[in-house]
C-alpha cells in the first residue's frame, strides 16, 4: 500500500468519486469540443474563404461601376445591416411586431431556441425580456420534465404490458408427455406465483426507452422536414437540419419558419399551426432523448472509473471494507460470471432497488409509486443541500445516494435518476 501511495500518479491521496466523474466528464467535453472545432474547421473554411474573395470581387465591380466610394458604400452596408437587425427585408416578410409575430417571439424565448431573427430594439423591451424570460424559462422547463415524467410513464406502461402478454403464453412441457389434471393445476398455480413475482420485479430497459423516444423523435422530424419541404422550399437535408437545430433549442437563426406573410398554394394559418404543433413536439422529443442519453454516458464514465481504479487503486478509495456502505458498484458481473471480475459495460448492467422488490438491472425503471414519492422531496433536498453548503457542512451521502451515479440529483438528471436505474453493485 505503501509503495502505492509512492507512486500514485496523482500525488494527493485519494479522489472523492462525484469529484472524478466530473472532471473525467469535463476532459470529455474539452475533447469533444476541440474534435468538433478541428471538423466544422476543415469542412466550413474553404467555404468562408471562398465566399470572401467573391464578395471581395462583386464589391469592387459595384463601386467602380457607379462610380462609388468604399467608404460611402460601406456606410450604405451598415445602414442594411441596421435595418436587417430591426426585421427589414429585401423580400417582404410578415411583420415582426404584430401580435402573431410577438406570440412567435415569446415563443422562442421561452423555449430557450431564441432564433435570433426577431430582438428588442427598446430600452423598455430589453429589460422586460429579462424578468419575461426569466419565469417563463422556468415554466418551460418546468413544463418539459412533467412531459418527460409522463412520456416515461407510458413507454413504461406499454413495454411491461407486452412483456405480461409474452409471460402469459402458455409454455407445453418440452417432453410432450400427457399431463393430469391435478399436475397441470398445480404447475399452473406455481407458474402464476412465479409470474408475478418475476413481473414484479421486471423495470424496462433505459436503453429501449432510449430507442422509443429516439424513433419518435425522428419521426417527428422526418413528417415536419416534409412539411417545410413543401411550403418554404428548402431541401429536405436543409429542413432536417432546421429540424434538429430547432428541435434542440439550438437555435442558429440562419434558417427560420412561417416568416412569409402568405404562403401560396398552402392555407397560411393551417401551416403556422403546424409549425407550432411540429416546434413543440419535436422540443419535447428531444429534450428527453437527450436525458436518457446522458444515463447512457454516465454508464459509461462509470465504466471508465473502473477501469481507472482497477489500474490505479491508490486515486480511489476502497468502499468494500465499509460495513455500512453497499459493495462497490459498476464492478462485479452477474451470478455465474462473478469469479471473473471481467470489465465490461455489459458486466456493469446490475443494480440493488432502492424499493422492496429487489435488484433490478441496469437501465431499469424504478416503480411509479417510489418515482412519484421520490420527486415529491426533490425541492426539499434541493434546499437542504444548499443550506449545508451555506453553512459549510459536508453533505451526508445515504446508501441510496452513493448508489446513483451522479448521487441523486433534481430537476431532468434527478427525474432521469429516480426514473431509469443507471448504475450496479454486486449481487
Amino acid at each position: 500500500i505503501m509503495t502505492c501511495r509512492s507512486g500514485c500518479c496523482c500525488g494527493s491521496g485519494p479522489i472523492n468519486e462525484d469529484n472524478a466523474r466530473f472532471l473525467l466528464l469535463a476532459l470529455f467535453i474539452i475533447l469533444y469540443l476541440l474534435c468538433g472545432a478541428a471538423v466544422f474547421s476543415a469542412l466550413e473554411q474553404p467555404k468562408e474563404r471562398e465566399a470572401k474573395e467573391r464578395w471581395a470581387q462583386r464589391f469592387e465591380r459595384f463601386s467602380q461601376k457607379y462610380n462609388l466610394s468604399k467608404k460611402d458604400l460601406d456606410n450604405f452596408l451598415r445602414n442594411y445591416e441596421e435595418a436587417n437587425v430591426a426585421g427589414i427585408r429585401v423580400d417582404t416578410i410578415r411583420p415582426r411586431w404584430d401580435f402573431t409575430g410577438a406570440f412567435y417571439f415569446v415563443g422562442t424565448v421561452v423555449s430557450t431556441i431564441g432564433f435570433g431573427m426577431t430582438t428588442p430594439s427598446t430600452v423598455g423591451g430589453k429589460v422586460f425580456l429579462m424578468f419575461y424570460g426569466l419565469l417563463g424559462c422556468a415554466a418551460t422547463i418546468l413544463f418539459f420534465n412533467l412531459f418527460l415524467e409522463r412520456v416515461i410513464t407510458v413507454i413504461a406502461f406499454v413495454l411491461k404490458s407486452c412483456h405480461k402478454r409474452r409471460r402469459n403464453k402458455i409454455v407445453l412441457p418440452q417432453n410432450g408427455g400427457c399431463v393430469s389434471e391435478g399436475d397441470r393445476a398445480g404447475g399452473a398455480e406455481a407458474a402464476g406465483v412465479r409470474k408475478g413475482q418475476e413481473l414484479a420485479g421486471w423495470k424496462p430497459s433505459v436503453y429501449c426507452v432510449m430507442f422509443i423516444l429516439g424513433a419518435a423523435a425522428i419521426v417527428v422530424s422526418c413528417c415536419a422536414s416534409l412539411m417545410y419541404s413543401a411550403a418554404e422550399g428548402w431541401s429536405y437535408l436543409d429542413s432536417l437540419y432546421f429540424c434538429f437545430v430547432a428541435f434542440s433549442t439550438i437555435g442558429f437563426g440562419d434558417m427560420v419558419s412561417s416568416q412569409r406573410m402568405v404562403y401560396e398554394g398552402h392555407a397560411t394559418m393551417a401551416y403556422r399551426a403546424g409549425n407550432f404543433f411540429f416546434i413543440l413536439s419535436g422540443v419535447c422529443c428531444i429534450y428527453s432523448l437527450f436525458n436518457v442519453i446522458s444515463i447512457v454516458i454516465k454508464q459509461v464514465l462509470n465504466y471508465l472509473l473502473r477501469r481507472l481504479e482497477a489500474q490505479c487503486r491508490c486515486c480511489f478509495p476502497r468502499r468494500g471494507h465499509l460495513p455500512h456502505r453497499h459493495p462497490r458498484r459498476n464492478v462485479v458481473a452477474p451470478g455465474h460470471l462473478r469469479a471473473r471480475r471481467d470489465l465490461s459495460i455489459e458486466t456493469e448492467a446490475i443494480n440493488e432497488s432502492e424499493t422492496d422488490t429487489g435488484r433490478r438491472m441496469s437501465g431499469e425503471m424504478i416503480s411509479m409509486r417510489d418515482f412519484l414519492a421520490a420527486n415529491k422531496v426533490n425541492l426539499a433536498i434541493m434546499q437542504k443541500q444548499l443550506s449545508e453548503m451555506a453553512i459549510g457542512h459536508p453533505r451526508q451521502s445515504s446508501s441510496v445516494s452513493h448508489q446513483n451515479g451522479f448521487s441523486g440529483g433534481v430537476g431532468a438528471l434527478g427525474i432521469m435518476n429516480n426514473r431509469l436505474a443507471e448504475t450496479s453493485v454486486d449481487r
